[in-house]
């Protein structure tokens, strides 16, 4: 019973003893390598939160931007009617683009324009 006991403990503490790898490199030198990758994967972890960090923390003016831009851009280009900002005599750019017509434009265009223009604002419509 005796070297049955001994070699069962022989055998236990086999598995702790350094061996060399067959590529001539000891436990130390796998362990080096090990500790070089961990650090190399805890910089890396640390790079992203700081990047997001500071990302997230430019994003809160740029937000700001954004909206406003687009309020500009959704009620300025996105409708077809001037808006206005008319000047004391109406000139024919003015009228063309109330009208949304070109400037030279041939009365028949602008009559049609313009009878478009009363149907969609007349006071009886609908």
């Amino acid at each position: 019973m005796e070297g049955a006991a001994a070699s069962s403990e022989g055998l236990r503490y086999a598995e702790y003893a350094r061996v060399p790898t067959g590529d001539g490199k000891g436990q130390a030198e796998l362990d080096r390598g090990l500790a070089r990758t961990m650090i190399a994967v805890g910089l890396g972890v640390a790079t992203v939160a700081f990047a997001g960090r500071y990302a997230f923390h430019l994003w809160k003016p740029l937000e700001q931007a954004f909206t406003e831009t687009a309020k500009k851009i959704s009620t300025s280009s996105l409708s077809s009617y001037y808006k206005g900002g008319f000047e004391q005599k109406m000139s024919r750019r003015e009228a063309s683009l109330i009208l949304g017509v070109s400037p030279s434009a041939d009365k028949a265009k602008i009559r049609t324009a313009h009878r478009r223009i009363m149907i969609l604002n007349h006071p009886d419509k609908g």
